[in-house]
């Protein structure tokens, strides 16, 4: 067996054999995920109530790039429909006719992947809330124990790494614990895109601590847990304002000496409020590509917005099968 040795610099992002270690470079924008997820793909995505046109469509686009084969979980008769709408052969999926509503779609879907069938789950056109019904049923779903929580992952142009941004999406006001694993969830993603020891930027209004403003408790928090070695893999520093996290020269302007300051790789913001508008003002605003997934599953999961463009979710599919390889499935 291979053991896996993340290293950090280089351009090549395909994993080589060195002495018995498994060695992947580090994936330093989008285009290189893509690369990496066809040397170890192609994964297999379950996807229910995969009567989905925007869904079927970034499915498709995974095959055909050779990341990832589907089960298509749903009515028979109405992938049927999408399919040809598409143009979409489906000799090329298992189709699994499923006509007992979302409930039964999203469960039948998350089944296949915690009886080893397929390694991915991901949402088709079924409500959140069943969907999730379906991933935490305690007989068939895929509770790890672990929080679940989402990630955006930006390449903004003019930085030369990834940015991971969470929780933006599922933990609305996370106390402390709660903080805790989405940290871990988020640095084991950073580990599958290759980054050894990512740097955790815990996010708040102002870079000192300050009584009156929670976050920056909980951030100073995080950082002597990560000192102590309560939270291990990753180097976590904050408070810190934005500017100081992503921008050495306001880091120095300000006089914070971190190694975390002006290089964070995770940018872990403290309310759902203030990661939504981060993300979505990268999209809008910023040149970028992005992606997202939800983490802390027993398989990485997919779930995507309408929303979204057909690059965005191509690119959360390829950072569900790094994460999958990262995992071992």
């Amino acid at each position: 067996m291979n053991h896996i040795s993340l290293v950090s610099s280089g351009s090549n992002t395909g994993p080589q054999i060195q002495g018995g270690f498994l060695q992947m470079e580090q994936i330093r924008n989008l285009d290189q995920l893509l690369e990496y997820a066809k040397e170890v793909g192609p994964k297999k995505i379950s996807v229910a109530c995969a009567e989905d046109t925007e869904v079927m469509e970034a499915v498709e686009n995974a095959r055909k790039a050779g990341i990832a084969n589907a089960f298509l979980v749903g009515n028979a008769d109405k992938i049927k429909e999408v399919a040809d709408k598409l143009g979409v052969d489906l000799a090329n999926y298992e189709v699994i006719d499923e006509k007992g509503g979302e409930a039964a779609s999203a469960l039948k879907a998350v089944e296949l992947v915690s009886s080893g069938q397929a390694q991915i789950v991901m949402k088709g056109m079924v409500a959140t809330a069943n969907f999730l019904r379906g991933v935490l049923n305690k007989e068939k779903g895929l509770r790890s124990g672990k929080t679940l929580s989402h990630v955006y992952i930006h390449q903004v142009k003019g930085y030369d790494r990834v940015f991971f941004i969470s929780d933006p999406a599922f933990n609305m006001y996370p106390e402390l614990k709660v903080k805790i694993d989405i940290v871990k969830n988020v640095v084991e993603l950073a580990h599958a895109f290759g980054v050894a020891c990512p740097k955790v930027a815990a996010l708040a209004a102002v870079e000192v601590v300050n009584p009156d403003m929670p976050p920056t408790i909980d951030a100073a928090i995080l950082t002597q847990m990560n000192r102590r070695g309560q939270i291990k893999g990753c180097l976590i520093d904050g408070p810190l304002a934005l500017d100081n996290a992503v921008s050495p020269e306001s880091a120095h302007h300000k006089g914070i000496k971190s190694d975390v300051a002006g290089y964070a790789d995770i940018l872990h913001v403290p309310t759902i409020e203030s990661g939504n508008m981060l993300a979505k003002a990268i999209v809008y605003f910023a040149e970028n590509k992005t992606a997202g997934i939800v983490l802390g599953a027993k398989a990485p999961v997919v779930l995507t917005s309408r929303a979204d463009s057909a690059e965005a979710k191509l690119l959360s599919i390829a950072s569900a099968c790094a994460l999958a390889a990262h995992q071992g499935k």
